[in-house]
């Protein structure tokens, strides 16, 4: 049985069109559902409920993503075993295609994950530059991280179990397997909503620079690195000139994130969320 756990903390303005998606799959009776509420102040648990018996509600006083990954594991029955964030929206065909390269042991495959589909259209020229670029990174084409979608084999959970509590635990899993260990599926996909306007990209690349500092303390620096390199950016714009505009709205965005990332890096302070609420629009 493949088991799909949810974190959600006030999630209710989102929770009900991922959760509508998966139960729409008429093939999905054997998927098991765990809906983890963290520290919720609103209708997150209700409007979970409301989707039926295929879906196990779980509420636990601490809002910390880490907390429900773990309490979602206690209640989760199977695997493959998928993490998937309440903001995104992915169907049942799409987890079945994440399932089927974990099932084949001989392929050394331990994690998946599915293409992304960003949704710009609604979003400021800004946001729509920035990520246009963004998408053709090497490290974000081949990373599992930035989907908010993780699926893995028994074994691949252990490998992600023993990694330590961290805000950018979607990196930590994807850099905690070997590249031909993990797998991005072509087959999948998962809308994954931007942040509206420039102000709340910002935010979100704040808290991934804070994020990504955290993973690299726990990290020895021979290994694999998930930053962008000026190699890189320079790369994506030779081979296509036309994203010049975008590639200077990136380091633009780069570096005023970094640099208001900085007091919260030397304080360690990785527990400060900056949420996009933006996102969360309808």
């Amino acid at each position: 049985m493949t088991s799909i756990v949810i974190p959600a903390h006030n999630e209710a303005r989102v929770l009900g069109r991922l959760l509508d998606s998966l139960l729409a799959d008429p093939s999905g009776d054997e998927t098991d559902i765990v809906v983890v509420c963290n520290g919720c102040t609103d209708d997150t648990a209700r409007i979970a409920a409301q989707r039926g018996p295929r879906v196990t509600v779980v509420e636990i006083p601490v809002p910390s993503k880490h907390a429900a990954l773990r309490a979602g594991d206690d209640h989760a029955r199977g695997f493959p075993r998928i993490y998937v964030d309440a903001d995104v929206v992915i169907t049942g065909a799409d987890v079945r295609a994440l399932t089927g390269p974990l099932a084949d042991e001989a392929s050394g495959i331990l994690a998946t994950a599915p293409e992304r589909q960003l949704p710009l259209a609604a979003c400021a020229w800004p946001v729509r530059a920035y990520y246009r670029v963004w998408q053709r990174l090497p490290a974000v084409r081949e990373g599992l991280f930035g989907r908010g979608v993780i699926a893995v084999s028994k074994a691949g959970y252990a490998r992600i179990a023993a990694l330590p509590p961290l805000m950018a635990d979607d990196l930590a899993a994807s850099l905690a397997f070997a590249p031909e260990e993990r797998l991005v599926v072509g087959a999948a996909r998962v809308v994954v909503h931007p942040p509206r306007t420039w102000p709340d990209l910002v935010r979100r690349r704040i808290r991934a620079a804070v994020s990504t500092a955290q993973v690299e303390k726990h990290r020895d620096p021979r290994e694999a690195s998930a930053r962008t390199g000026g190699a890189d950016l320079l790369a994506v714009v030779r081979a296509e000139p036309g994203l010049l505009a975008g590639a200077v709205v990136f380091v633009a965005t780069a570096v005023v994130a970094r640099w208001r990332a900085r007091k919260a890096i030397e304080a360690e302070d990785f527990g400060t969320w900056l949420r996009d609420e933006s996102s969360r629009q309808n």
